[in-house]
Order: C-alpha cells, then sequence, then structure tokens
C-alpha cells in the first residue's frame, strides 16, 4: 500500500509539470513567450490575441477567417495563391522553395535555423504547424 501511495504523489507532482511543459507554447531564442498553437490549431499572439488558425487538414487562414496557404499531406506548403513555397519533411527539416535548407523542427519542439542555432521552441506543437508559424511567416 505505500508503493501505491509513493506512486501516486510522484504522479501528482511530476504529470501536471509535464503536461505544462508540452502545452504549445511558442518561444523565441531568449526564451521570451511570443504566442501559443492551441491543441485545435488555433494560434494566438503573445497577448493572446487570436491571430489565426492551422486546421486538421493543413489550411491555414488568418484571423479574418482568410485562406493564406496550406501544408499538404506530403509537407509541401503553399501559399493562398497556390504557389509552392516550401516543403517539411517528415524528420521536420524545412526547405524553401528553391530547395535551400531554412531550419529545422525537432521532435522536442526546438526549432533551428539552417545554421544549426536555436531560434525558439513549440513544445507540444505538431511539427508542421510549428515549421508554418517559423518558417513560412503565415502569422506575421
Amino acid at each position: 500500500m505505500k508503493r501505491y501511495a509513493i506512486l501516486a504523489m510522484v504522479l501528482l507532482f511530476f504529470v501536471p509539470a509535464a503536461c505544462l511543459a508540452n502545452d504549445g507554447t511558442l518561444r523565441d531564442a531568449s526564451g521570451a513567450y511570443i504566442g501559443k498553437i492551441e491543441n485545435d490549431g488555433t494560434v494566438r499572439n503573445s497577448g493572446g490575441s487570436y491571430i489565426g488558425k492551422i486546421e486538421n487538414d493543413g489550411t491555414v487562414r488568418n484571423s479574418g477567417g482568410s485562406y493564406i496557404g496550406k501544408i499538404q499531406s506530403d509537407g509541401e506548403v503553399r501559399n493562398s495563391g497556390g504557389s509552392y513555397i516550401g516543403k517539411i519533411h517528415r524528420d521536420g527539416e524545412v526547405r524553401n522553395s528553391g530547395g535551400s535548407y531554412t531550419g529545422k523542427v525537432e521532435n522536442d519542439g526546438t526549432v533551428r535555423n539552417s545554421g544549426g542555432a536555436y531560434i525558439g521552441s513549440a513544445r507540444g506543437v505538431k511539427m508542421e504547424w510549428a515549421a508554418a508559424f517559423f518558417f513560412f511567416d503565415f502569422f506575421k
């Protein structure tokens, strides 16, 4: 019985902390809070204002609901006019329309530029969504 009590205490302490660490928070290179992408794809800026949404099918919309682009199932990213603007690979690697390496979103949400420098984090955010925010400027 004592083991169960200890296990329960450990779970009560660590599980909430783990959930908070993966809550969709977006941070810049200095660690400053710059926004959030919620589980349903809602994107908010640092002030909490709604700035857009990434739908489950990859459609990206701005705060007014206008279509601004799409992340296709194969990772290709297209702007509102349908032009190819880059690709997000399954391993998190991001390339621009010319095929040049732009950066990477790592499995833990760490975001790095083409030189490997840390430029931010998107813990608990789908890799494609984090790439859309950091590399394709859909919400700037």
